[in-house]
């Protein structure tokens, strides 16, 4: 493994660096599989300077998982401009393309959340309402009425474009085209089955 030359940095760069490196790892290794060595021997740094910036592993790991999750977030920002579903399609596809390219990290995330650990829950949770919540956003142009029907069909949604793409990973026998066009379609439909209000 070679590892990287010692360069002198300011300490926000050096933390900055070394959440990059754990955000570049956690996109083929879970969580588990990060461990300060890798972190030190990797970064070219002394396994001392990971404590002294994060305290430890464990929260080197949830810094990482927050970077990670707020990557998520901004990559899958719809674009302003464009019909509804469009702007939904885009974010969707940005999604799975994501979790395509970050799955082992994603992975560990989903199953760290549902595992018990109260960090990784909280990350998981923020960023999901941070994904769900704008599909309400205030634009004179937006899908759904906002609406506490609505917002749990949303929740529902999300669960299961999640347990689509995760499946899609494990061979799920469709085009990533197709996933996308299906996810994005399932909203609307599952949209169309709550009551009107009036």
């Amino acid at each position: 493994m070679t590892t990287a030359p010692r360069t002198r940095l300011s300490p926000d760069e050096r933390r900055s660096q070394l959440l990059d490196l754990g955000v570049r790892l956690f996109a083929t290794r879970s969580l588990s599989e990060i461990s300060i060595d890798l972190l030190a021997e990797t970064a070219g740094i002394s396994r001392g300077l990971l404590y002294h910036y994060f305290g430890g592993l464990a929260g080197f790991q949830e810094a990482v998982v927050r970077r990670a999750a707020a990557d998520l977030i901004a990559r899958t920002a719809p674009p302003s401009e464009g019909d509804v579903l469009e702007r939904l399609l885009v974010s969707v596809r940005a999604y799975v393309e994501y979790v395509d390219e970050n799955y082992e990290g994603y992975l560990s995330l989903v199953t760290g959340a549902k595992s018990g650990n109260e960090s990784l829950r909280a990350i998981y949770d923020e960023a999901r309402a941070a994904l769900t919540d704008r599909i309400f956003s205030s634009d004179t142009d937006h899908l759904l009425d906002d609406t506490p029907a609505m917002r749990l069909v949303v929740r529902g949604w999300s669960a299961l474009a999640e347990e689509m793409v995760i499946d899609w990973k494990a061979g799920g026998g469709v085009t990533r085209d197709e996933l996308v066009g299906l996810i994005a379609g399932a909203l609307p439909a599952l949209a169309g089955a709550v009551p009107s209000e009036g």
